[in-house]
């Protein structure tokens, strides 16, 4: 799968639409492999550690973010051995428009609140 195509886009589609489903239901974690795991079941084949993966999960935070003034939605994405997101998740929070200050653990612990939050009352 590669961007720019339409099997890409509706992939997109796809994840945005997982993520926003967890944050609308308290905006619990997942990790990559259970998200890998419900592309799957839609029909879209998204190995969790390689491939397309890390863009299709900062593509969705840019695309309903793209002014950084709302949650990244991949930070509901973790890895199995640490509950945490990877460290593309943070490089993306940090970056501009984002620029999410705090140490990794305080940055990720608001962007679950305000994910939850914000889905909460959307």
């Amino acid at each position: 799968m590669k961007k720019d195509t339409l099997e890409y886009e509706q992939a997109l589609d796809a994840v945005v639409e997982i993520l926003r489903e967890r944050a609308r239901a308290g905006a619990a974690p997942l990790t990559y492999g259970d998200l890998s795991s419900e592309l799957a079941a839609r029909g879209y084949h998204v190995p969790a550690y390689e491939g397309p993966m890390p863009y299709l999960l900062e593509d969705a935070s840019v695309q309903e973010s793209p002014d950084g003034s709302l949650p990244l939605l991949s930070a509901l994405v973790v890895l199995r051995e640490t509950g945490r997101p990877s460290g593309g998740f943070f490089k993306l929070a940090r970056r501009a428009p984002y620029q999410r200050p705090g140490d990794d653990t305080e940055l990720w612990v608001k962007e679950i609140t305000q994910l939850a939050k914000h889905y909460a009352d959307s």
